[in-house]
């Protein structure tokens, strides 16, 4: 037996006796990485207001840190194969520590880009990275139950972080939410430094080619029919989600009438629902089908999509029942959906794989963006207008979103 198969099999083992913990620790990480994204969003209104922007330059923020990550994607793409996934992770997760901090540091909207763009960069590694082990770690069976569990961080960052990062800001600045999550991923930091089992189990009997070569590679994985229906699929699930999400609290507070502090109710509501979902939506799409339950989540959500974009001035009940169900089904859908894409490709390709259509998410996210910036517009009075042209829009998408996730086809490996 070789040393390389010998670390592969004790790897191996020491996740199955500790499923648990590393569904943890890749939760945990999951969990500041979505925080850092979507903690820009409900301070959309503060930072226009503190920086002078409208929708468009607020989007070029969002976008920035996609684009960002598309980019890392595309080289995680070529690269992310070659290590130990653990410490790729590591790389990562330093990465992003570090440009959250640079946020919080950021004395102008210039300067906020570019350090969203860096911050970008480590988390479309950390995306990859995450659901890479999850699909090395876990069976096809077990697939959807860890994805949604993984996911539920998504809702855990709703429920704790938004309303806390809201409230830091509203007391201090936008900056401090920022400079709080930079300072509170130290200790995670280095607990999964000291806790996190050695993943070379991919490496086991694969030998590597130059950049060049495998830059060959990844064209030729391109390529592929199960590639390209992957990309579709995420291209189209971006779009149906993107046109809409970051400009959610910005139109909240100018047309619905709620005020930044009912922003943190709305985010903790539809957080709420979202964590208490999450995996059993992943219990039984591994149990009735991935692509019948994401086919009707998928219908089901354009219901809020419409009623969401198309809310005038509104009570806080009103605006939390609306966008509650808006989140959860928006989170919902994902889950079958990133099931089916995480089991299209063989193990051995999957980090490349993985990391191709992370990068393609980040891109697909960032160009959904700025297309409803642009869409969008401000009135004389700071309304938002044409927000319900978006809805229409992410409805449309959402379709194709169905036409193509029929098309896919998963391994059981």
């Amino acid at each position: 037996m070789n040393s390389s198969h010998g670390r592969a099999i004790v790897t191996h083992h020491t996740q199955l006796r500790a499923p648990r913990l590393l569904l943890a620790a890749l939760a945990a990480i999951q969990f500041v990485h979505v925080l850092d994204f979507i903690i820009l969003m409900p301070l959309g209104p503060q930072l226009m207001r503190e920086l002078s922007i409208g929708p468009r330059s607020f989007g070029l923020i969002v976008s920035s840190y996609n684009l960002a990550a598309a980019l890392a994607g595309l080289a995680g793409a070529i690269l992310l194969d070659r290590f130990d996934r653990k410490s790729a992770m590591l790389f990562a997760f330093f990465g992003l520590t570090l440009a959250t901090l640079v946020c919080g540091f950021a004395p102008t909207f210039p300067a906020l880009l570019g350090a969203r763009f860096v911050a970008g960069i480590f988390g479309g590694l950390i995306q990859a990275l995450i659901f890479t082990v999850v699909g090395d770690s876990f069976p096809e069976s077990r697939r959807g139950a860890a994805t949604g569990t993984v996911m539920s961080s998504f809702s855990l960052a709703t429920v704790l972080g938004v309303p806390l990062g809201l409230f830091l800001a509203d007391r201090w600045g936008w900056r401090v939410p920022f400079l709080f999550l930079g300072f509170a991923s130290v200790p995670l930091l280095i607990a999964c430094f000291f806790g996190l089992p050695n993943l070379r189990g991919h490496l086991n009997g694969h030998s590597f080619s130059d950049a060049k070569v495998e830059f060959a590679n990844l064209k030729v994985l391109m390529r592929r029919k199960k590639t390209i229906d992957a990309i579709l699929l995420i291209v189209s699930l971006m779009f149906a989600g993107f046109t809409v999400i970051p400009y959610v609290s910005a139109y909240l507070v100018a047309n619905v009438g709620l005020s930044q502090s009912d922003i943190a109710v709305v985010f903790f509501a539809g957080g709420i629902t979202t964590f208490a979902t999450a995996r059993l939506i992943g219990v039984i799409s591994d149990r009735y089908g991935k692509l019948r339950v994401f086919t009707w989540l998928a219908v089901i959500s354009t219901i809020p999509i419409v009623i969401l974009t198309h809310l005038g001035s509104s009570s806080l009940i009103t605006a939390v029942i609306v966008t509650t169900f808006f989140t959860t089904l928006i989170s919902a859908r994902g889950i079958p959906a990133l099931a089916m894409i995480t089991a299209s490709i063989e193990k051995a390709k999957r980090g490349r794989f993985l990391s191709l259509t992370s990068s393609v998410q980040q891109a697909a996210s960032a160009a959904a963006s700025l297309f409803a910036g642009w869409l969008l517009g401000t009135s004389a009075d700071g309304h938002i207008l044409r927000y319900q042209w978006a809805g229409y829009v992410a409805v449309a998408a959402t379709g194709a979103a169905i036409i193509f996730a029929r098309r896919l086809r998963i391994n059981v490996t």
